[in-house]
């Protein structure tokens, strides 16, 4: 994987390629663990993304009803 964030959307697909793969059963007990941990990964990080987004839109909606500014979050740290 690049170093390059994954939109969360291409980040969620993946999750739910990665639920499809486990629930199918075919992987064996090693593929399967490593699946889960990638997607517990993808999940946290995923919700981590939407509680940032929900602090924004709070952030622009506090501003008041005429008056909307983005003020950015601190950087993620990783």
């Amino acid at each position: 994987m690049s170093n390059k964030k994954e939109t969360f959307e291409a980040s969620l697909q993946r999750l739910e390629d990665i639920v499809r793969d486990l629930e199918s059963g075919e992987k064996g007990l090693e593929d399967s663990l490593k699946l889960f941990e990638d997607g517990v990964s993808l999940s946290r990080g995923l919700t981590q993304r939407l509680e940032d987004v929900k602090k924004r839109v709070e952030v622009l909606t506090k501003e008041g009803k005429d008056k909307l500014t983005a003020k950015p979050l601190p950087e993620e740290v990783e």
